[in-house]
């Protein structure tokens, strides 16, 4: 990609987005708030009414919105979801004119973001994979954390696009970097958010007042965004959804694939989708990744 791209900017960039589910119409309705005309498509429309009322403009297809954008975001749930929303032949890139941009920002295969950027370049098109971490509460105040694979002057392009988003930006390498980061970024949660779910129950059984107990850890060694933003909602019984259960397994299994790939043993992550697994199989994959809680907590007979 040539190093003159010009930078995007509000009242000149036409914006695109495709997939407007918990996390994807904050960001979207960040990009607007910034000054960029969009142009979305969901596959339930109802849920586009909040953006389509904040001055969006409807399409009836990932195609049809990509020949209105000059850089078009995608976030939709799994990598099924990426190939037919982007390589499909109603997809995005079939829309895509010669020096646009095309950003997936779900968390999705490292291998799929090297084909769909290499079947870009055919059409001099860029193709950037760019996950996020920081759940629905990260979208929803524009501070999550972006982890971006692609070209560098395609991602420095987008300045004002990333710092309408999130706080920390970081490009990692070239095509699938981001996800490959995002797989490290889960690794670390999951085997946390057993810790975190463990430590209430132990709390619970001593007969500790659970939010006295909150205040002296969340601030000291143990400390995790975790900890933090998602025991609280333990404790409230709040397991509605800031990341959904099944995409988080999702998740899991890919970086297992991936390390079996490489042939890197991952025993704490196993276990870790194994819980999630049992916690989906009793009918929680549409609650949010706390509910891990609840697994837990049958595995001891412990009421909550």
């Amino acid at each position: 990609m040539s190093n003159s791209r010009a930078a995007a900017m509000p009242g000149r960039t036409r914006i695109g987005w495709v997939g407007l589910g918990v996390m994807g119409a904050s960001m979207c309705r960040h990009l607007i708030d910034a000054g960029f005309s969009a142009t979305v498509h969901t596959r339930t429309r109802a849920k586009a009414e909040p953006v389509l009322a904040a001055g969006a403009a409807w399409a009836d297809g990932p195609r049809a919105v990509a020949e209105r954008s000059d850089v078009v975001f995608t976030m939709v749930g799994f990598p099924e979801d990426v190939r037919r929303v982007v390589l499909g032949d109603d997809g995005a890139l079939a829309g895509c004119a010669a020096g646009s941009i095309l950003v997936d920002m779900t968390t999705s295969q490292p291998r799929l973001a090297v084909e769909i950027a290499e079947r870009a370049a055919e059409r001099k098109v860029a193709s950037i994979d760019a996950p996020v971490s920081g759940g629905d509460v990260g979208a929803r105040e524009a501070r999550l954390s972006i982890m971006i694979g692609g070209d560098a002057d395609a991602i420095a392009s987008l300045d004002a696009c990333w710092r309408a988003l999130g706080k920390t930006i970081v490009r990692q390498g070239g095509p699938g970097a981001g996800q490959h980061t995002k797989m490290v970024n889960q690794t670390l949660i999951a085997t946390n958010m057993i810790g975190v779910c463990e430590a209430l129950l132990y709390a619970h059984k001593a007969g500790l007042d659970l939010e006295t107990v909150l205040r002296s850890v969340s601030g000291g060694a143990a400390a995790s965004f975790s900890l933090t933003n998602l025991a609280p909602r333990i404790v409230r019984r709040d397991f509605a959804p800031g990341f959904y259960v099944e995409h988080f397994i999702k998740d899991m299994g890919i970086a297992l694939d991936e390390a079996r790939r490489m042939e890197l043993s991952l025993p704490g992550l196993a276990l870790a989708q194994q819980l999630y697994v049992a916690l989906q199989a009793q009918g929680h994959g549409r609650d949010g990744t706390q509910a891990l809680h609840l697994a837990l907590a049958k595995l001891s007979n412990v009421e909550w």
